[in-house]
């Protein structure tokens, strides 16, 4: 297995120091706050391990509160909401600093045959024909000052193959739509609640950018504010995490500085496994006259 997905299930593998009570770390990579998709599969994870194997998550919901510090821990303090004959409920409060930084209210249900339906999966580039994101990344990162160019182009655990790939210094005017491949960069255990905490970790990675494409802006200027408030995720059909997965995002609207986007996550059969839906902060601050 690779170091980058080692240090990914580490990520997600939460210490449990008091019943319902669980701490996790960040990785040391040089950001500036938690990245939302950290916080997401870690509170997924506390949840999950209050819960019956027999029962996966169907749903959660959740609110980013306050920027996350990566240098410290994050305590994850599980509320044992209700216990039904085919449905579970679970809040997850994570705290630094005693504060509440992020929230998140999690449904899981046991397995029951019904009736099933799905918008169909667009047909685009198989993810072979396509090239690494981190091969695009380097490419770009001339344009970058030399310390930080590692950063910018480190190999990550999760895989991402853009269909259409935006120059992130040189934006243009385009939909509000995007498609990625994507997958895990090894191969993870058969445990199917592990996928589902590394979906959700992967879930927050571009879908914020969709809101900010049809004004050509991206998260490298400096006078451009961007973070994620709320997070929704719904688990339709099994999947794995580690075979590709395409996801197809759009926005339909941005207003009050605010970017609204949605996301279909489909298997390589065409099956629909995950849909999500997320609002992010877009602040738009003037620029900073230059200086002779």
């Amino acid at each position: 297995m690779e170091k980058q997905l080692r240090d990914l299930i580490r990520l997600l593998d939460l210490e449990e120091i008091e019943q319902n009570h669980y701490r996790g770390l960040s990785p040391k990579e040089g950001w500036q706050r938690v990245y939302g998709g950290q916080v997401i599969g870690q509170a997924l994870v506390a949840a999950s391990r209050t819960v019956e194997e027999d029962r996966h998550a169907h749903s959660l919901h959740g609110y980013f509160l306050r920027a996350g510090d990566t240098t410290i821990p994050i305590l994850y303090v599980v509320d044992r909401i209700r216990d039904g004959k085919s449905f579970t409920t679970r809040r997850v409060v994570a705290v630094q600093h005693g504060k509440a930084i992020f929230n998140m209210s999690i449904s899981f249900q046991v397995a029951e045959e019904g009736l099933s339906h799905q918008f169909d999966a667009p047909r685009v580039e198989p993810p072979e024909a396509l090239e690494d994101e981190v091969t695009i990344r380097k490419r770009q990162a001339a344009q970058l000052p030399e310390e930080f160019q590692e950063h910018f182009t480190r190999e990550r655990p999760i895989e991402v193959r853009p269909i259409d790939p935006v120059d992130l210094f040189d934006p243009k005017p385009h939909k509000p739509e995007q498609m990625c491949w994507m997958r895990t960069r090894d191969t993870l255990s058969d445990d199917p609640r592990l996928h589902q905490c590394v979906l959700a970790y992967l879930s927050d990675w571009t879908l914020l950018d969709t809101s900010a494409l049809p004004h050509a802006v991206s998260f490298t200027q400096d006078n451009l504010q961007m973070a994620s408030l709320d997070h929704a995720m719904w688990f339709h059909r099994p999947f794995r995490a580690d075979d590709w997965l395409l996801y197809v995002q759009d926005s339909p609207s941005a207003s009050g500085a605010r970017g609204f986007n949605r996301g279909l996550i489909y298997d390589r059969a065409g099956a629909l496994v995950a849909s999500v839906a997320q609002e992010g902060l877009m602040r738009l601050h003037p620029k900073t006259p230059q200086t002779s």
